[in-house]
């Protein structure tokens, strides 16, 4: 058992205070059985949680609204699980929605997981929705510390030159100086003209 099924299914068993609902749940290996409980009236959040992270680790497409639900809950432990889960999951429509996710200003506080998942996946849309992302947080005294250097972090993983201008600006802010320096020395080198 991986470090992160370990961690999910430790944390739900104790709030499905050990059931035998839950064992059977952590058990089956019938799919279907799995996905019922994402559809089934009157289930519990964590039989949900464990359905679709499990769904989702199997590659099972039928997770994907669960996991995306789940990424954006105001508990961390539950996006941490769920970008794990969406990170295997090989669903196309996965970096749309974290970008929308990270992007969106209603949800910033909860925008630190999408944010990392979308340097994981490394798609067309994760680049431009970091820097979307940190553009907005280089405002002083922003609250959002832990996104904004998740996303300098994650700018300089991915290495396109297009963040150039946000990381540099990054470097006025104390808290983002640092991280910002490392992610630029991993940007391509700029070409000089002329």
């Amino acid at each position: 058992m991986d470090e992160e099924l370990r961690s999910v299914t430790e944390r739900l068993r104790q709030e499905s205070g050990g059931s035998a609902a839950f064992d059977a749940l952590l058990a089956t290996e019938d799919l279907d059985e799995l996905a019922e409980v994402l559809t089934a009236p009157g289930q519990p959040l964590w039989a949900r949680e464990l359905a679709a992270f499990r769904l989702g680790r199997a590659g099972d497409r039928r997770a994907f609204e669960s996991l995306v639900l789940l990424l954006n809950h105001r508990d961390p432990p539950r996006c941490a699980g769920a970008a794990h889960a969406l990170a295997r999951l090989g669903d196309p429509r996965t970096a749309r929605a974290a970008a929308a996710l990270a992007t969106n200003e209603l949800r910033v506080a909860y925008a630190l997981h999408p944010v990392r998942l979308l340097v994981v996946l490394r798609a067309p849309e994760s680049v431009p929705a970091l820097i979307t992302t940190l553009e907005r947080r280089l405002r002083p005294h922003d609250p959002y510390r832990r996104v904004s250097l998740a996303c300098v972090e994650g700018l300089g993983i991915l290495g396109d030159g297009r963040a150039r201008r946000v990381l540099t600006e990054a470097l006025a802010h104390p808290a983002l100086a640092e991280a910002a320096v490392h992610a630029l020395a991993r940007l391509p080198k700029e070409r000089r003209t002329g």
